[in-house]
């Protein structure tokens, strides 16, 4: 037997390769929401308030893409896995994003809003901004004194944030499964049975 083969059925046993399919459409809508409101339009906010409705999408499309009639677990499944999928790819891609501007940043600042900032490039110009934005005592009061204080909190803080996405596209999921379940296709009468209303 060979290993594409094999690998294909231990997937259909555990996923529908319909659900497979969706995690790919998943891993788009990911790309497409966080370039979006990150590269484009930067509204980091919006990020997470699409989570749990492209979770609930994409949980539901990929049981609609396996033509899924049951059981219940595999519905959930299926869904569970498509949003996992998702979530993480969004939380993946925000992390390089936040990654690329934590250690590019050189502290050029527009000169209508004071100009140049002086620091070190990386992690130092982001923790002047922080502190330009008035987020000193804050930052003290978590125990950040310096540059290198700092980018502990910041990844930290990053990390918390991509895990939330990911739970909350997965719990999406989940709710698109119940959707899915609720409204999904019974199955075909047996032939030679009589249907009564």
């Amino acid at each position: 037997m060979s290993r594409r083969f094999a690998s294909r059925r231990l997937a259909s046993r555990v996923v529908d390769r319909g659900a497979i399919a969706a995690a790919f459409v998943g891993i788009g809508m990911a790309v497409t929401i966080v370039a979006s409101f990150t590269l484009i339009i930067p509204i980091e906010w919006i990020i997470w308030l699409l989570a749990l409705p492209s979770g609930l999408l994409i949980g539901y499309y990929a049981n609609q893409r396996s033509n899924r009639r049951g059981p219940w677990g595999r519905v959930l499944g299926n869904s569970l896995f498509a949003g996992v999928v998702t979530g993480l790819s969004a939380a993946v891609l925000l992390l390089a994003v936040k990654a690329l501007f934590f250690y590019a940043d050189n502290g050029y600042r527009d000169p209508g809003l004071g100009g140049q900032l002086t620091c070190d490039a990386g992690a130092g110009c982001v923790y002047e901004r922080y502190l330009d934005d008035g987020r000193g005592p804050q930052l003290t009061a978590a125990g950040v004194t310096d540059a290198t204080s700092f980018t502990g909190f910041y990844w930290s803080e990053q990390f918390s944030n991509g895990a939330t996405i990911v739970l909350l596209t997965a719990l999406g999921g989940v709710v698109g499964a119940g959707a899915y379940g609720l409204v999904r296709p019974k199955p075909p009468a047996p032939r030679g049975s009589t249907v009564t209303s």
